[in-house]
C-alpha cells in the first residue's frame, strides 16, 4: 500500500454520527457521503461534468455488468475506469456478487465461487474471488470489494451457512488483491440477527482491510430490522476504519444510518424514480405527471439549488415526462441526485456543529409530514 493513502481521519463526532475525510488516489473523500451509482460506467441522464457541478464526491460503478459489457480488459486497454468514463474523482466498484445473486435466471453456488447465465444472452460464466478481483484491478476503482454471498437477511439458516463462505471468500480476496493504489473493503454480512452479525465482524476484521461494508441489508427486511443491525455495526467495527452501508438511499435511511455511524452510501433509487417522474423534495416525495402540477410554475423543491430547481418549472417537467422526451428524466435525474448529495452535506455540517440530532429530527419530521398529505 502506497504511504499516505487511504488513511481515514474522524473530524466530527456528535452522538454516533461521524463525520470525516477518506483519502484515496483520486481525492479526499468527505464522509458521510452519498455515492451516485454509474452501473455501467455512467449515471444514468447525468454527465460527469454534470455530477461534479452537483458536487458528487464518489461514484459508484458495477463489477458484474463491465464484466458482460464492455469487457473489463477492454477497459483496462482504454485507460481504467476513471479515463474511459471522463470521471476525474473517486471511484469505488462492488464486487459483482449481489448481481450475481440477484439478475441471474441461473445459479450456482459451491465453496470455490459461483457459476452463472448472463441476464443479456444467456452464456454461461463463473465468479470465484480471484475472478472478482481480477476484474475490479482491471478497472481500477479506488476502492473496490470483497466478493462476498448476499443471502436473505430474515432466514437464519441460510445466514449462518453462508458465513463461512463469505468468510473464506474474503480471506482469498485479500490474497488476490495486488494493486496498492486500491483499497479492499470487507463486508460484514449476518442477516438480522445479532450474533451472526458478531460473528461476521470478528471474522472479518481479523482479515484485515481499509474498510468495512454492511452488507446483505436493504434487500427485503423492514426498517424495524434493518436500524438495529447498523447500530450493532457501529459498536463492533472499528472506530478509525470507514463503514459503508450498501445499496441504500432512500433520504430516511441515510439520516438514520448516519445516526448511527454509517459513512458512505450507495443507491440506484434517485435515477430509477427520476426515471418514473417522483422527485424528493423536503416535504415528502412528489409524482411530478399528477395533474395538479400542470399549470405550477414553481420548481421541484423551491429550497433545492440544483440546476433543475433554478430553471426549470414542475409544469414544464411534466409536460417533458408526458411527452416521454428523454431531456424530463435527465432534469429529473440531477435535481434528485442533487437533492441527496446536499441532504448528506447537510448532515455533515450538523455533525461538526455539534447539532445533528436536531437537524435530522426536524429534516424527517417534515419529510413525514408532506408525505401524508401528498
Amino acid at each position: 500500500m502506497i504511504a499516505g493513502m487511504f488513511e481515514f481521519e474522524l473530524r466530527a463526532s456528535d452522538g454516533r454520527a461521524r463525520a470525516g475525510i477518506f483519502r484515496v488516489p483520486h481525492g479526499d473523500i468527505l464522509t458521510p457521503v452519498f455515492m451516485p451509482v454509474g452501473t455501467q460506467a455512467a449515471v444514468k441522464g447525468v454527465t460527469p461534468r454534470e455530477l461534479g457541478e452537483m458536487a458528487a464526491n464518489v461514484v459508484l460503478s458495477n463489477t458484474y455488468h463491465l464484466y458482460l459489457r464492455p469487457g473489463d480488459a477492454l477497459v483496462a486497454r482504454r485507460g481504467g475506469l476513471h479515463r474511459f468514463m471522463g470521471w476525474p474523482g473517486p471511484m469505488l466498484t462492488d464486487s459483482g456478487g449481489f448481481q450475481v445473486f440477484s439478475l441471474s435466471a441461473m445459479r450456482k453456488i459451491d465453496e470455490q465461487g459461483v457459476t452463472f447465465k448472463s441476464h443479456l444472452d444467456g452464456s454461461l460464466h463463473r465468479f470465484t474471488p480471484e475472478k472478482s478481483i481480477s476484474i475490479q484491478e482491471n478497472l481500477g476503482a479506488d476502492i473496490i470489494m470483497a466478493f462476498d454471498e448476499c443471502p436473505p437477511p430474515t432466514d437464519r439458516e441460510y445466514v449462518t451457512e453462508s458465513l463461512a463462505r463469505t468468510h473464506a471468500w474474503a480471506r482469498r480476496c485479500r490474497d488476490a488483491h495486488t494493486r496498492a493504489d486500491q483499497a479492499l473493503f470487507g463486508i460484514v454480512q449476518g442477516g438480522i440477527f445479532q450474533d451472526l452479525r458478531a460473528r461476521s465482524a470478528q471474522a472479518i476484521m481479523e482479515i484485515g482491510f481499509p474498510g468495512y461494508a454492511i452488507g446483505g441489508l436493504a434487500v427485503g427486511e423492514t426498517k424495524a430490522e434493518m436500524y438495529p443491525v447498523l447500530a450493532w455495526m457501529d459498536d463492533l467495527l472499528p472506530r478509525d476504519k470507514p463503514r459503508y452501508l450498501m445499496g441504500v438511499g432512500d433520504p430516511r435511511d441515510l439520516l438514520e444510518g448516519i445516526a448511527r455511524g454509517v459513512d458512505l452510501f450507495d443507491c440506484v433509487l434517485p435515477t430509477r424514480l427520476a426515471r418514473h417522474a417522483a422527485a424528493f423534495t423536503h416535504d415528502g416525495r412528489i409524482t411530478v405527471t399528477n395533474q395538479r402540477f400542470a399549470e405550477d410554475d414553481g420548481p421541484l423543491d423551491a429550497e433545492c439549488d440544483c440546476a433543475t430547481c433554478q430553471h426549470f418549472s414542475r409544469a414544464y417537467l411534466r409536460h417533458l415526462l408526458q411527452a416521454g422526451e428523454l431531456l424530463g428524466m435527465m432534469l429529473m435525474s440531477v435535481h434528485n441526485l442533487r437533492f441527496l448529495i446536499r441532504l448528506v452535506a447537510d448532515a455533515r455540517a450538523a455533525i461538526f456543529e455539534r447539532r445533528f440530532e436536531a437537524f435530522a429530527s426536524a429534516w424527517l419530521a417534515r419529510y413525514a409530514a408532506g408525505g401524508r398529505r401528498a
